[in-house]
């Protein structure tokens, strides 16, 4: 058997295996199932995966794959644009790899699979420690690990809504979630620097009113490229649209901004 046809051979048995894994779960699927599926023996499909764990093991590598390039990547980004950078690319390898999700979440066979499932651990907490930025406070710490389920159960739980709606739903809401005062109050002000009064009354600081020179840079390079709005890009800087029309107005640049 050539290399090609081994390669074949096992991207049949990988789909034979997921379609069968959805249809009847995956303690309900035998391994001898699967090869009367595709006309092999049990004994061809152990030539490929020495067990059904590994079988699972394989298909939820081009996630877990996905999700370590893009924190590595963000990694290497400034605070800021690396937190916005994680967040839609999350919010995109989830929608990308959406049934192969659904099915790993749904019979939570993984666990069982120690080093894909402490890999994963790992992806998350580094993933978590981006969001929370430098020296995070037990809210920002919080408000991270909420950030990251945001991006990813609504993608199990809401499988009948199209993907691109469900992605602008996602990252509206953790918009709103690592936003430093409720949208409500942000919208009923006309002046979003000014500090927020909580619910019990406490005054929680505003965002900063300055951007330091990554930042800025970063800005600039989001608002010349044309891809991000005002509301994204101040988002991602952790600075209000106030704040970022300042600096990106100011005479150091000399760029004009519209509303």
């Amino acid at each position: 058997m050539t290399l090609a046809e081994t390669d074949g051979t096992r991207e049949r048995i990988l789909r034979a295996a997921f379609d069968l894994f959805t249809v009847h779960g995956y303690q309900r699927t035998s391994l001898r199932r699967i090869a009367e599926r595709l006309g092999l023996t049990k004994a061809a499909i152990l030539y490929h995966f020495p067990s059904k764990g590994h079988l699972l093991t394989a298909l939820a590598e081009p996630m877990v794959g996905d999700l370590e390039r893009l924190v590595d990547a963000a990694e290497s980004l400034p605070p800021g644009p690396a937190r916005w950078t994680l967040l839609e690319g999350w919010v995109d390898t989830m929608l990308e790899h959406r049934g192969r999700l659904g099915l790993l979440l749904h019979d939570l066979a993984l666990v069982d699979q120690g080093s894909t499932y402490q890999r994963l651990l790992r992806i998350a907490m580094r993933a978590n420690q981006i969001l929370a930025g430098p020296d995070p406070s037990r809210r920002d710490r919080v408000r991270a690990v909420q950030a990251i389920a945001m991006c990813s159960d609504p993608v199990v739980f809401l499988m009948e809504v199209p993907a691109p709606v469900l992605r602008a739903d996602m990252l509206d809401g953790v918009r709103r979630l690592l936003a430093d005062e409720p949208a409500a109050a942000a919208d009923s002000r006309g002046d979003d620097d000014e500090p927020a009064v909580g619910a019990v009354g406490r005054r929680r600081p505003g965002r900063p009113r300055s951007m330091g020179p990554e930042q800025l840079l970063a800005a600039r390079r989001m608002h010349a490229a044309g891809t991000h709005s005002i509301d994204e890009i101040a988002a991602a800087c952790g600075v209000s649209r106030a704040t970022l029309y300042r600096h990106l107005n100011s005479s150091d640049n000399n760029e004009t901004v519209s509303r």
